[in-house]
């Protein structure tokens, strides 16, 4: 039997900071280390690598604990990532006091991740931003630039939540 352990910091410290900054100075200072990851990142062992206005790439090198039954990457660990980069790629378009959720995630995946596709890179950019809602879209790709799945979403923006 296989075991694996992590620690996570308390992620009240992050929803505080993300309703009192606008989202680029939330995620500059994310990116400094001046705030821990949020448990997910270290539930499933991916990084935030880059965002700037209106885009957000995550990272994720495959590990067994990513498997199905079927011996590749779940679909969900895929989808988690694909939603982390939307989201985070609308978040850094938001004025602070203001939040958002994902209404909803659309991905198609192209071909099967497993350890052999190395770190896979989810690039999320903003398509549209309105006032209520923004859409987004991502691609993941291998450590030879194959897709491995496409996403879209859509976020409900949400004014003095």
């Amino acid at each position: 039997m296989r075991r694996r352990t992590y620690a996570w910091a308390d992620p009240q410290l992050l929803a505080t900071a993300a309703q009192e900054l606008d989202g680029i100075d939330f995620f500059e200072r994310l990116g400094d280390g001046k705030f821990p990851p949020p448990p997910i990142n270290e539930t499933l062992g991916m990084a935030l690598v880059e965002v700037n206005d209106g885009r957000a790439v995550f990272e994720l090198t495959p590990e067994e604990w990513h498997y199905n039954p079927i011996g590749t990457v779940h679909g969900g660990i895929l989808a988690t990532l694909a939603d982390s980069a939307l989201g985070c790629a609308v978040h850094t378009k938001l004025k602070a006091g203001t939040a958002y959720t994902s209404l909803d995630l659309t991905i198609k995946f192209t071909r099967a991740a497993t350890l052999d596709s190395g770190t896979l890179t989810c690039e999320g950019r903003v398509v549209t931003i309105g006032r209520r809602t923004a859409t987004a879209e991502a691609e993941i790709t291998d450590k030879t630039g194959r897709v491995i799945g496409h996403a879209i979403a859509t976020c409900l923006i949400m004014a003095g939540s």
